[in-house]
């Protein structure tokens, strides 16, 4: 086979037009900080920042980023049920912020207004699923973010190093019934998403319509509810963190010692693909995904 062979039937990469690169953090709202502080805690994170005019901090290990929004002035904290907290903002990797968030505009999506106060960074997002927001963030390689808008907690490693080498491997999201489809199609249109063959499965939970990143580094999962649940109403949202691990046994072993449950059934129980934590503060779960 001769170079222009190979050339001319080479496989075009998937497009990414919005320079999707990853995630750079992932935000919880809630009225209870220091209660979700401590399920962190527990996952392994650490609070290594906080923000220089609002109550949010900054959670952190190893490549992941996780804020904590706890500002009573914002709708989404104030608009949590009971205390518990909800997952409301995935910010993507971009390589041009303002681009993809006009890019974005223009396919259709709606505008979040900014907040930011002076001396403050304006991060471009649009609406998500039930209220939480997706951020556009090009500033994450050598100049980030959080040297602007966070301080650093002092005597603290703004660094740790990740439990059970733990890294996001992606987000599930609930939704309406017969809706999966609909969000395919947004997912692609919007984000450039590709969908994953039902039969190609991670972790141990295998229901949902999986799709992946335009650059392959993480998984969204959107979830039906059960046919059987012709009552439920609930609204769409972003349910869960999964995490990648490259050993489940050995992270599940080490979560275990720092007091951490996992659902453990005859339907559900940790195994060598996965496995859940139980649920805490009423709606807090993780899932842990070979890797």
């Amino acid at each position: 086979m001769t170079l222009n062979k190979v050339d001319r039937e080479a496989v075009p990469d998937m497009p990414n037009r919005l320079g999707i690169a990853g995630i750079e953090f992932i935000e919880y709202a809630t009225s209870r900080p220091q209660a979700l502080g401590q399920v962190l805690e527990n996952m392994g994170f650490r609070p290594v920042a906080r923000h220089r005019s609002r109550e949010v901090t900054l959670y952190r290990q190893g490549t992941m980023n996780l804020v904590v929004n706890a500002n009573p002035d914002d709708a989404r904290v104030s608009g949590t049920v009971d205390g518990q907290p909800v997952i409301s903002a995935v910010a993507f990797r971009v390589q041009d912020a303002l681009k993809a968030h006009n890019r974005c505009m223009d396919l259709g999506a709606w505008s979040v207004g900014s907040h930011a106060q002076a001396m403050e960074l304006h991060i471009p997002a649009i609406h998500g699923p039930g209220g939480s927001r997706f951020y556009f963030v090009d500033r994450w390689q050598e100049f980030s973010i959080y040297d602007i808008d966070f301080k650093p907690i002092p005597t603290v490693d703004p660094n740790p190093p990740a439990l059970a080498g733990m890294s996001y491997f992606g987000v599930v999201q609930y939704i309406g019934a017969s809706r999966s489809a609909d969000w395919q199609t947004y997912y692609e249109h919007m984000f450039d998403f590709s969908s994953i063959p039902d039969e190609e499965r991670f972790g141990i939970l295998p229901k949902g319509k999986l799709m992946k990143s335009p650059c392959g580094t993480f998984l969204w999962q959107l979830v039906e509810p059960d046919v059987w649940m012709d009552g439920d109403d609930s609204p769409e949202c972003l349910q869960r963190i999964g995490f990648g691990v490259p050993n489940v046994a050995e992270a599940v072993a080490a979560l275990k010692a720092r007091g951490v449950e996992f659902v453990e059934s005859t339907q559900l129980h940790p195994e060598d693909r996965g496995a859940l934590t139980r649920a805490a503060l009423g709606s807090v779960a993780f899932e842990l995904v070979h890797k």
